[in-house]
């Protein structure tokens, strides 16, 4: 069996993670280690979700982020409505879609790194937050 390279970098996000050796979760626009690292990171919301409607609203909110962060190849539909709900549920705003941004300030390697100190939904509140800003600081910058 071949060797692991002992890093990748997501093409969606650039977070710098350690590859998974099974493939890991797949999510267009991601690399399997972010995907992975989403996976886990949301798995107990997501479990809870079902009978909370606080944690689904969370769930939906990452999903947007993710979403919005790892957009997928001649898919613009999917990025404008994760672009659109996470401007309506943040500040009920609306972001021009026209090219990522150059980098982005927070990722879901922030979120999980940072769980063991920060409430889950505080983390992807602040990076639902984050993501929105870069889009918007991307789209105005164009203009």
């Amino acid at each position: 069996m071949p060797a692991l390279p002992s890093s990748e970098v997501c093409p969606g996000c650039g977070a710098v993670l350690a590859p998974v050796s099974d493939g890991g979760a797949v999510h267009p626009g991601a690399s399997a280690s972010c995907a992975r690292l989403f996976e886990v990171t949301l798995r107990g919301l997501r479990e809870e979700a079902p009978a909370d409607a606080a944690a689904a609203t969370v769930v939906r909110q990452a999903d947007d982020a993710y979403d919005a962060q790892h957009p997928v190849a001649g898919d613009p539909a999917r990025l404008r409505a994760a672009l659109d709900r996470l401007g309506v549920s943040l500040d009920g705003t609306s972001t021009v879609v026209d090219r990522p941004p150059g980098a982005w300030r927070t990722t879901i390697a922030d979120v999980a790194a940072d769980l063991d100190v920060i409430d889950l939904a505080v983390l992807v509140e602040s990076w639902a937050r984050s993501v929105h800003h870069d889009w918007s600081a991307a789209a105005s910058s164009r203009t």
